[in-house]
């Protein structure tokens, strides 16, 4: 899904106006801001024009393969975003350029920006509903890193620590091997490999400062494999390793549940749990059928958790969704993950085999090129979820997990004693 090279989509509203990320080489750059299309042709009579075998770079430089329909929903979705680009401008020249910086009711559950109800002005009320409404249309990417750090907490995070905190952190983290850093050494060269920036040597140095840095601050996190995904596309997005290292330590520490990339992964396990009894309350006709065919959700649905969606969207819609999340929390990828079973509800009822159902669900989310199909759909079609809902879901299930995993840490014991 992933591949080929990095484009600066500032292009997109300005298509004079072009920055280098970081030290790329300029001939490693794309010279145009167009799709870039490879046809394989089939024979004759075997496919329509439709069903061409199509390879083209997407909105942020991967390359995609897919057909001539994918191509038209890309170029559709370029349009869209152009012009949510226009109501961004429209609203920073009569609210002021750092309208959405103001202080806010928060909806990701996050201290960060909070004001308590009894001092709510009509005004903060207003931004924090345009904002919301915005957010779920989708940030300009040229607009992404100042309004992710914003709305995020990241920026505010930052402010707490000493301007030279980034910079000390990597050096005091020079030359230092620990079971993260060997792990991490290990997962750089399969991140994202067919990206050139990500697989040279100045984007692995610059991921693996990122990851390193990270499980150095939080030595109980230290480094799961899944962070070197999200941590990557932070990079891509943010431009910079102070901004993408921010954003990871908000993310871990205010947006996601805890523990989800601790050694146990007891979070992660909590998470997939509540997904599942979601599906039941949401989708109860897929889970019946699933259950019923021994289907265990969590072998698609750990890796979109863990990923946050990066390995499995194209990468414009999983930013989109990333829009939301660091807007409003976590509770948007229950909406989503939930929203590519129910798209394929009355395929996955007709289907008897597991592997049917993971083809099914695979192929339906790399193909997934139009973000608001998605995102209306795990709105409308999903209905309401509050994180008040979600959190108390959350602790019930941490209670069976944690005694589940007790259980096995026993078992362990006894088998070592035994041996």
């Amino acid at each position: 899904m992933f591949g080929t090279q990095v484009r600066d989509l500032e292009d997109d509203f300005n298509p004079r106006r072009r920055r280098t990320l970081w030290n790329t080489p300029a001939a490693s750059m794309p010279t145009t801001t167009t799709h870039t299309i490879r046809y394989s042709t089939p024979r004759k009579g075997h496919a329509s024009a439709h069903q061409l075998s199509v390879k083209f770079e997407d909105l942020y430089g991967f390359m995609v393969e897919g057909n001539v329909d994918d191509v038209n929903v890309l170029n559709d979705v370029r349009e869209r975003m152009r012009e949510q680009g226009r109501v961004w401008w429209a609203l920073e020249a009569s609210k002021g350029a750092n309208w959405y910086l103001q202080p806010r009711i928060s909806s990701n559950g996050g201290g960060e920006g909070v004001i308590s109800v009894t001092s709510l002005k009509l005004s903060v009320l207003t931004n924090t509903i345009t904002l919301r409404r915005l957010i779920r249309k989708g940030v300009p990417p040229v607009l992404r890193p100042k309004v992710w750090l914003s709305v995020s907490g990241a920026a505010k995070k930052r402010s707490t620590v000493p301007e030279t905190y980034y910079d000390e952190l990597i050096r005091a983290t020079e030359g230092k091997t620990t079971p993260a850093t060997l792990q991490i050494d290990h997962d750089l060269p399969r991140t994202f490999p067919c990206h050139p920036w990500l697989n040279s040597e100045e984007g692995q140095a610059s991921l693996r400062r990122v990851l390193v840095g990270y499980s150095f601050r939080d030595s109980e996190v230290g480094y799961c494999q899944g962070l070197n995904y999200v941590a990557a596309l932070l990079l891509l997005v943010m431009k910079t390793e102070e901004d993408a290292f921010w954003m990871l330590a908000v993310l871990l520490e205010n947006v996601l549940v805890n523990d989800c990339y601790t050694d146990n992964l007891s979070g992660c396990h909590v998470e997939q749990r509540v997904f599942k009894d979601l599906l039941t309350k949401k989708c109860p006709r897929i889970a019946a059928h699933l259950e019923a065919m021994g289907f265990d959700v969590s072998l698609v649905a750990t890796e979109w958790f863990l990923c946050l969606f990066s390995k499995t969207l194209p990468s414009e819609t999983t930013l989109r969704v990333w829009d939301v999340l660091f807007n409003e929390g976590a509770k948007v990828l229950f909406h989503v993950a939930l929203a590519i079973f129910k798209m394929r509800e009355d395929d996955l009822l007709r289907i008897q085999h597991i592997g049917d159902v993971i083809d099914i669900l695979q192929t339906t989310a790399h193909h997934l090129y139009d973000p608001d199909e998605l995102l209306t759909f795990a709105f409308d079609k999903i209905g309401s979820m509050t994180t008040n809902t979600i959190t108390k879901e959350r602790k019930k299930q941490e209670t069976v997990v944690m005694a589940e995993l007790d259980q096995r840490i026993r078992r362990l014991s006894s088998l070592k004693m035994d041996g």
